[in-house]
């Protein structure tokens, strides 16, 4: 099957489907993290996506194909950061921790797969 939008991507589903939990996770967060980490771990999840997104646009060009995502697996790690604070915080419980980052775990494997063969995304 021929991938022809990056939202065909298996790991944009998956760190999209991430990012929308990780929103309604948030809306639970303290009035006082609102421009802070609510904001801080929104934008990393979403970003993750964005330069998923970007990546797949430049896919033609394997320097930048690559360089989007690593742009991407950034932010899915700043991301884990963002986790880790709201389980120390007392934000998030153990198991939604725990799945969230096992999430970004596989996403991350994902990322780092495609641009170690970027070769077999250009077209």
């Amino acid at each position: 099957m021929k991938i022809r939008s990056h939202r065909e991507l298996e790991v944009y589903i998956l760190s999209f489907d991430t990012a929308m939990k990780i929103f309604e996770m948030s809306k639970g967060f303290p009035k006082e993290e609102t421009y802070s980490l609510t904001d801080q771990i929104r934008r990393s999840s979403r970003s993750v996506c964005a330069n998923l997104a970007e990546a797949f646009r430049k896919r033609r060009y394997p320097k930048s194909f690559v360089s989007k995502l690593s742009d991407s697996e950034s932010e899915a790690a700043e991301t884990q950061t963002w986790l880790d604070f709201s389980l120390n915080c007392g934000y998030i419980t153990e198991t939604e921790h725990n799945d969230l980052n096992e999430t970004y775990n596989k996403t991350l494997g994902k990322l780092v797969n495609m641009a170690l063969h970027p070769e077999n995304w250009s077209w």
